[in-house]
């Protein structure tokens, strides 16, 4: 069967009623839980460490999982956007189940090559189609219905910082009994997100069709570069601060090994990270409506200096504690930043966009990653730290004030025309 048919097949039904629409934004909720539901997580560099990888050898198996993405994120956001958010979540789950059951089995640095590359493929697809699903499923309901639950990013975000939280409580705990346990727990999880595919359905567009359209590269182009300037560096901001936010994520376990930490702890450390993203999403917007977005902006684009350099600094729980400032822009970038890209862009290449944004982060991975990793295994830790405080640092000049200024801009224009 020809692979345009296998992926109509798998994106039917097409259309959703009212009650499928409110069903798909649950459902998605779930999704997005079992799918950052990691038990492994807090504990993956002592786990990859177990299995015989240095960690260069961690960061150069994590930009070969990232390249996978670069290759497939633009591809699978037209899929999305051509074929269905659904399909796409679905060949994503399949993926996702295959690539822990994989692990199982996974030994050594090849091993470990195929887990990450058939991960690779289900983040890939699951990225932009989730978020343009829910943002589509919720814009269709209040054009519908004049229902208004503009909070649904918010929601999706806090719930899988909280999935990641809880995951990791629980992974920390059965880690001080065996790895091979957790890794066996992750493949049956995981296979829950398939189910929860299955019975997405696909909202319809104003005019009572799909919203599955041909992709236009032009388009895109013109809706992003040349239109609304601040869309433009909203594009831009995205995947700098959530590369930034990133990488600090594979160095908090090395940084908790040389304090001593036991497995344990990393589990309760790595929950309570994820707390903080969980709350830091759920009140970004009540932080930007109650505080203006100049100042949300502003905040963003400071707390990866301040967190950097704090963790680089100051020695024992003082460095610890200071990291969570990093969680804190994660959480904030993550429903701001991203609410306000989505509310900018058609949803005819909303899924495109997004996984564009994701393709840039990717990307940067690539390219820094490694040496992140070489510097931190070779020069200490300290250093890959301060590096990454003065990047921020230059970050914030030439893509955080850019934006600000686009958005002083708009708010004069709008107050002039009031």
């Amino acid at each position: 069967m020809p692979i345009k048919n296998i992926i109509l097949l798998l994106s039917a039904p097409l259309v959703a009623d009212r009650n499928g629409l409110k069903r798909n934004i649950r459902i998605l909720y779930a999704l997005a839980f079992f799918q950052t539901f990691m038990l492994i997580s807090p504990v993956l560099v002592p786990f990859f460490e177990s299995l015989g990888l240095s960690l260069s050898e961690i960061f150069y198996l994590q930009a070969i999982y990232a390249s996978v993405i670069v290759l497939l994120e633009a591809p699978s956001g037209y899929l999305a956007d051509r074929f269905g958010r659904r399909a796409v979540l679905l060949i994503g789950s399949i993926a996702n189940g295959a690539g822990y059951a994989w692990l199982v089995f996974a030994d050594g640095f090849m091993g470990l090559i195929i887990f990450e590359m058939i991960l690779g493929v289900a983040i890939s697809m699951m990225s932009g189609a989730d978020l343009a699903l829910l943002y589509d499923s919720e814009r269709a309901l209040r054009e519908n219905e004049g229902e208004d639950n503009g909070n649904s990013i918010a929601h999706m975000s806090s719930t899988k910082a909280f999935a990641n939280g809880a995951g990791a409580l629980l992974g920390g705990a059965m880690a001080m009994w065996s790895f091979d346990a957790i890794v066996l727990a992750q493949a049956a999880v995981s296979w829950i997100c398939l189910l929860l595919a299955l019975v997405l359905v696909e909202p319809a567009d104003s005019d009572g069709e799909s919203v599955s359209t041909r992709l236009n590269v032009g388009d895109i182009y013109r809706h992003v570069m040349k239109g609304d300037p601040v869309l433009r560096q909203v594009f831009f901001a995205i995947p700098v601060y959530n590369l930034f936010t990133f990488l600090v994520i594979w160095l908090v376990q090395p940084y908790w090994e040389s304090r001593g930490l036991s497995l344990f702890v990393f589990g309760m450390l790595w929950f309570a990270q994820s707390l903080v993203v969980a709350v830091a999403s759920h009140f970004g917007q009540s932080l930007e409506r109650q505080r203006g977005a100049v100042f949300a902006l502003t905040l963003i684009g400071l707390l990866p200096v301040v967190g950097h350099f704090g963790m680089a600094w100051l020695d024992g729980w003082y460095g610890i504690a200071v990291s969570f400032i990093l969680y804190v822009c994660r959480g904030l970038y993550q429903v701001i930043l991203v609410s306000a890209l989505n509310r900018r862009v058609p949803g005819r290449v909303r899924a495109t966009v997004n996984s564009l944004t994701s393709l840039s982060f990717r990307f940067g991975f690539i390219l820094t990653g490694p040496l992140v990793g070489y510097i931190a295994q070779h020069h200490g830790l300290p250093m890959a730290l301060n590096i990454l405080g003065i990047f921020s640092a230059v970050m914030f000049l030439v893509i955080m004030l850019p934006l600000i200024r686009a958005v002083r801009s708009l708010q004069k224009a709008a107050q002039a025309a009031a």
